[in-house]
């Protein structure tokens, strides 16, 4: 097993269960804002690891 697979598992895991229960919790506005803040957290997450890869390489 490797570890690298587990915990890109985990930590999508925890992202997934995160975004489901405070979407659930929202309101209707607060869903408009959370939707836009995902999209700006993807592409910041994006950048890092991209970032990160090339820093390793």
């Amino acid at each position: 097993m490797d570890i690298r697979s587990l915990a890109k598992g985990a930590a999508a895991g925890a992202v997934v269960g995160f975004t489901y229960y405070a979407f659930t919790q929202a309101g209707p506005i607060q869903k408009i804002c959370l939707k836009r803040d995902a999209d700006r957290t993807l592409k910041a997450a994006g950048s890092l690891l991209s970032d990160l890869k090339s820093v390793i390489m």
